[in-house]
């Protein structure tokens, strides 16, 4: 445990708050338009590279790093695993990116979700959600969740809690940052700015 107060950070690290969330039932369905915008495509067989597009399109402005740190086979390992499934959404003006990672047996891990820029606020989150709802209850899981931190959307909590999820645990993470790597554009995550080391 970290005591209480301030500490320094070596400016070529980030420092999150990441929040996990649960469910150990299917909530009551939420509105969503009778006929959405909207298109899920699961991807697969999906290559590196349009994985990651996907992965940049929706995380590049939360500056996701997890997965641009993989090397081609690790990320197909896990994105090919057939207890894994992901999803593009498609809209007018954007993407969104819905993974759901089953290989713990009984469970059901959010493991990636969220639209583009151009889609937030349209409604398609709220929808992309009952889809991850549909997708994760319709196996014969007893926990559904999902961990999200601050480099997020500020309403990610919020959102997650209104979708039926309950915080259970909270860390501190610290680690490389992925601008300072050359993984990420300097611009990225303009709300986390990056400190020249």
């Amino acid at each position: 445990m970290l005591p209480d107060g301030y500490h320094d950070v070596d400016p070529t690290k980030i420092v999150t708050v990441e929040t996990s969330l649960q469910m150990f039932a299917r909530p009551p369905k939420r509105p969503v338009p009778a006929t959405p915008p909207f298109r899920l495509v699961r991807l697969e067989n999906v290559t590196a590279q349009d994985y990651l597009d996907l992965y940049r399109a929706v995380g590049r402005d939360w500056l996701w790093f997890m997965r641009l740190a993989l090397s081609e086979a690790d990320l197909l390992k896990i994105v090919r695993d057939p207890l894994v499934e992901v999803y593009r959404l498609e809209g007018e003006g954007g993407v969104g990116i819905l993974e759901l990672d089953f290989r713990q047996e009984g469970e059901c891990e959010l493991a990636f979700f969220g639209v583009s820029p151009g889609l937030v606020g349209t409604g398609a989150g709220r929808w992309l959600m009952e889809q991850a709802m549909e997708l994760a209850w319709s196996r014969p899981i007893r926990r559904f969740w999902v961990h999200t931190c601050t480099l997020d959307h500020q309403g990610a909590v919020a959102f997650y809690m209104r979708s039926g999820f309950v915080p259970f645990r909270r860390k501190v993470e610290i680690t490389d940052d992925p601008r300072h790597l050359g993984r990420s554009p300097k611009d990225s995550a303009p709300h986390f700015p990056y400190i020249a080391g």
